[in-house]
C-alpha cells in the first residue's frame, strides 16, 4: 500500500496558518491546477496554473482583503493519492467589516509528492454575502 499523503496535507494547513508561504508554495507541483468553487468571488481566474497564479490570484488576495483569515481543517479523509479535507474558513472581510465562517471541502490530488491539483467546495452564497456592502 503507498505511504499515506495525509502529512503532506497536514503539513501544508499547518504552514499556511503560521504564514508561512515559501513552505506553501514548495509543496506545489510547478503545474498545479487549483480551482475556485463555481460562482466564489475568487472563480473569476479559474482555474490557476502554477504556483505564481495561486500566490497572486488567491493567497494574495486572502492577505490584504481579509483580516485574520483562517482555513481551519478538522478531518483528513485518505483516498491515495486524493485526500480530502473538511474544515472552515473564518475571518473579516475589510471592506465590509462582515464576518465569516463557512464550512469546506478540499479535493486535492497528490502526484509524485506534490500538489497537483486542488478543487474547492464551500457556501458560495455565505462568502457573497460577506463581500458584499
Amino acid at each position: 500500500m503507498p505511504e499515506s499523503n495525509v502529512p503532506l496535507l497536514r503539513s501544508l494547513y499547518a504552514a499556511f496558518a503560521s504564514g508561512d508561504a515559501p513552505s506553501v508554495f514548495a509543496r506545489m507541483d510547478p503545474a498545479i491546477v487549483w480551482t475556485e468553487a463555481e460562482n466564489f468571488p475568487y472563480a473569476d481566474r479559474n482555474p490557476y496554473i502554477g504556483p505564481d497564479a495561486v500566490a497572486e490570484g488567491i493567497f494574495m488576495r486572502l492577505a490584504t482583503e481579509w483580516d485574520n483569515f483562517e482555513a481551519r481543517p478538522h478531518e483528513f479523509l485518505d483516498a491515495g493519492d486524493t485526500v480530502v479535507v473538511l474544515g472552515y474558513y473564518e475571518g473579516t472581510y475589510k471592506a465590509t467589516g462582515k464576518h465569516l465562517l463557512a464550512q469546506f471541502v478540499h479535493v486535492w490530488r497528490v502526484r509524485d509528492g506534490k500538489l497537483a491539483a486542488f478543487q474547492q467546495f464551500v457556501d458560495t452564497a455565505q462568502a457573497v454575502r460577506v463581500m458584499q456592502a
